[in-house]
């Protein structure tokens, strides 16, 4: 029955559609323009804390170009074959052997044209990578991703809430806000399991219900 009641929520993919922008409106503009053809710019580094949305700007990056019937695959830690465009999260995770393949990649679709979606912790500069891939990496565009204010994370909330097919009341979120991590994953799957319990004991979604989430949560 769990299993079933998880079922019935729609399916949920990083979009740009519901990627709240805050200070990071110039960034989706160029990734905009880069997966339209109408930049030159053909590799893009992104960086900031966890949680500030750089995977699920890949992931939106990768899914819009595969809605248009390009060749775009997203990886995580591990470095792919070269492909139309190519999103790589958490760079940092490589090891030597990685970091070669992605030196190679890099400059594989330079050649070719292609696309290279690169994210990692912190700048280019700081990277704790070979010298040569870091030199690569800030060849490109890079932007640091910003993180979202309280009244943007409430945006977010409310936006992941009704795409997922549910409503929160205003005093719920904020209530999350107060009280839970402050970083926004971990925000999103709070409300994940409070959809989930609401559902299972087909009660609307409550303060008290929240609190008993959260008190489970931190055992």
């Amino acid at each position: 029955m769990k299993q079933l009641l998880l079922d019935i929520s729609p399916d949920w993919w990083p979009a740009f559609d519901n990627f709240v922008a805050g200070g990071n409106g110039e960034l989706l503009f160029v990734l905009h323009q880069a997966l339209s053809g109408e930049s030159r710019d053909r590799a893009i580094y992104l960086w900031g804390a966890a949680g500030s949305g750089k995977s699920h700007l890949l992931q939106a990056a990768v899914s819009a170009a595969q809605n248009v019937s390009y060749d775009a695959i997203y990886m995580r830690g591990v470095v792919p074959d070269a492909h139309q465009i190519v999103a790589l999260d958490d760079v940092e995770m490589l090891d030597d052997a990685a970091q070669i393949a992605l030196f190679n990649l890099y400059n594989e679709m330079r050649d070719s044209g292609g696309m290279l979606l690169v994210s990692g912790s912190c700048s280019p500069l700081h990277l704790n990578l070979r010298a040569d891939l870091r030199t690569r990496l800030g060849w490109g565009l890079v932007y640091q991703v910003q993180g979202l204010s309280d009244a943007e994370k409430a945006e977010a909330l409310k936006q992941y809430a009704e795409g997922r097919g549910f409503t929160v009341a205003p005093e719920l979120i904020q209530y999350l806000l107060h009280h839970g991590r402050r970083d926004l994953p971990g925000l999103l799957a709070v409300l994940d399991v409070l959809d989930t319990h609401s559902l299972r004991l087909h009660r609307a979604p409550s303060i008290p219900m929240l609190k008993e989430i959260m008190q489970l949560e931190w055992k």
